[in-house]
């Protein structure tokens, strides 16, 4: 219940959250209402706080002059009371005070008096304490009573609250000293409702909630406003620029006055302009770079197909020349060779330029390919002193793949390694999932550095041009099995490192149109020799059907040495 609770929250909190990130007009829509509503709750808090104490003060005032005229009269009325004789009437006395009190309360507001007596006192008579009727008596605290005797000359006040059934109502007491002749000393209290006040100071908070609430509403539609102004134009150069980046070289951003927003759009539309004919400037060299490259690589095969049928000629007759010529005829063969390589991998590098290239796809095991690529360069190898090492990692059945392309990335993979391998074993690895396989060969020979083996599949680079290399190359392997490892929807990474050796890996779907973005295989793979520079079989024997190891082993690749002529690298 809980996690279901959590995945509700997430779900409803997702679109929120993605257009504060997504919005700039939300975000400052936002943070504008936010902003704008402290400011006015700081500067509307303060002005009713004012406004409060303000009316507070003013009423108070007013109060305490009342209280002080009203105890004045109460007690020159009570003087006046005593006769020639120097007797007094204090109960009379006391009816005509609560007369001239009352009429003197009879502004709004007046909530009623009392008329205590100061108690410990010993008179010739005593007054009765008198107060208005309904008038709760506890209001009068022991506080209030306690300052008055203590300081009888001044008037004292204290808030309190009245009750009236259906709530508290603020109020103020004040409280004075009255002398009654031969009855001692009597307090006068006087209680004084605030609800006017209150009602007033309430209408006026009310006023500024509403106003506040109105402001800030009216400051964020300003801003959304003004934002929208803003950021419409920047909008329009954004959707603009996406097109562009989709290849439609011809938006333009309209021109309209003459503010900075049509000075963007003019700046933009120049640069817009300049890339256009950037890029369609490059995009023709580009092409004739291409048809340059292919035109001479096709006018090349003919008079190159004349040289080597007259090189094969001399050559098959190379018996009859003299040693210094044999040896010249013999390089010419090797030479014409490699033009023909070279011929060939800028054909095919031209056709992946010109996106001319289709694959024949067909069921290919892995493990079979490998293998045969193995046995074709285990000549070299043994001839190098490197030792082939297949190890089935495990298998989830064929590839559809181009086979011919695939051979060839293999080949390249394996040659390099025995080209740079210093004459130790040379590991080939296997391993899949249920989308993909992988395919890495691992050398222990002289590796590379981070920044050689960044520009690996450059065109024509090499790590070290005056390295003695036995199956010739022409510098455009590793950059043509690149892009037949593309072409298939997979990917080629090296790992590296100077004296420790290269490890290449392929990775291809097992589905064409499938798009791999991960390898079974780690880079490197460790191996499971415990010598490494020893040749170990384990699992199924050399001989063993490919369908037999796909569950796992080692298998080594050790047939008989034959001249390295014989092997097509």
């Amino acid at each position: 219940m809980m996690w279901g609770s959590l995945r509700w929250l997430r779900r409803a909190l997702a679109s929120p959250l993605r257009l504060w990130r997504v919005s700039l007009l939300t975000r400052t829509v936002v943070v504008a209402g936010l902003l704008s509503g402290l400011a006015v709750t700081v500067i509307g808090g303060y002005m009713s706080l004012t406004i409060q104490d303000s009316l507070f003060e003013s009423r108070r005032e007013q109060i305490v002059v009342e209280s002080v005229r009203t105890g004045t009269q109460v007690q020159s009325l009570f003087d006046n009371s005593v006769t020639q004789a120097g007797t007094i009437d204090v109960e009379t006395a006391n009816s005509s005070a609560q007369t001239a009190i009352r009429t003197t309360q009879s502004s709004p507001g007046a909530g009623g008096f009392a008329i205590l007596r100061t108690p410990g006192q010993i008179t010739d008579q005593t007054m009765t304490s008198t107060s208005t009727a309904g008038l709760d008596i506890s209001v009068v605290s022991s506080q209030i009573r306690q300052a008055v005797v203590q300081d009888p000359s001044r008037v004292h006040y204290q808030s309190v609250a009245l009750s009236d059934g259906a709530g508290a109502i603020p109020a103020l007491v004040t409280g004075s000293a009255i002398q009654v002749p031969s009855a001692g000393q009597y307090e006068l209290y006087m209680v004084y409702d605030l609800s006017g006040v209150q009602a007033t100071l309430t209408l006026v908070q009310q006023t500024l909630i509403v106003g506040s609430i109105l402001l800030v509403v009216l400051i964020t539609g300003v801003t959304w406003l003004v934002v929208r102004l803003a950021i419409g134009p920047v909008r329009i150069a954004a959707r603009t620029a996406e097109r562009l980046a989709e290849g439609y070289l011809e938006e333009r951003i309209e021109e309209r006055g003459e503010d900075v927003i049509a000075t963007l759009a003019r700046s933009f539309n120049k640069m817009a302009d300049s890339m256009q004919s950037q890029i369609v400037r490059l995009a023709k060299l580009s092409q004739l770079q291409q048809h340059f490259v292919s035109d001479v690589s096709h006018e090349l095969r003919t008079p190159l197909t004349t040289i080597r049928l007259a090189a094969d000629v001399l050559y098959d007759k190379r018996d009859e020349w003299e040693p210094q010529s044999r040896r010249s005829i013999e390089l010419l063969v090797a030479q014409i060779e490699r033009f023909e390589l070279m011929l060939t991998d800028l054909l095919e590098i031209s056709r992946y330029d010109a996106g001319a290239v289709t694959l024949d796809r067909d069921q290919v095991n892995l493990v079979e390919l490998l293998e045969d690529c193995l046995e074709q360069l285990a000549p070299l190898a043994n001839q190098r002193g490197s030792s082939l090492v297949l190890e089935v990692l495990g298998g989830y059945g064929d590839v559809e793949a181009d086979s011919r392309r695939v051979r060839r990335v293999l080949l390249n993979f394996v040659g390099n390694a025995i080209d740079h391998g210093e004459g130790k074993p040379i590991v080939a690895f296997v391993d899949s999932d249920q989308d993909t396989v992988s395919v890495a060969v691992r050398d222990w020979g002289v590796g590379m550095t981070t920044e050689e083996a960044a520009r690996v599949f450059d065109r024509f680079w090499r790590a070290d041009p005056s390295r003695q290399r036995t199956t010739g190359g022409t510098g455009l392997g590793l950059a043509i099995a690149q892009e037949d490892a593309i072409a298939h929807g997979g990917f080629i990474d090296v790992w590296s490192v100077a004296g420790e050796g290269s490890c290449f890996r392929l990775t291809l779907p097992r589905r064409a149109g499938k798009v791999v973005t991960h390898s079974p295989l780690p880079l490197p793979p460790e191996s499971d020799h415990p010598d490494i520079g020893t040749t170990v079989h384990s699992g199924p024997a050399p001989d063993a059907k490919p369908s037999d190891r796909r569950e796992g082993g080692t298998v080594s690749v050790n047939p008989e040495v034959t001249s390295a002529a014989e092997v097509t690298p």
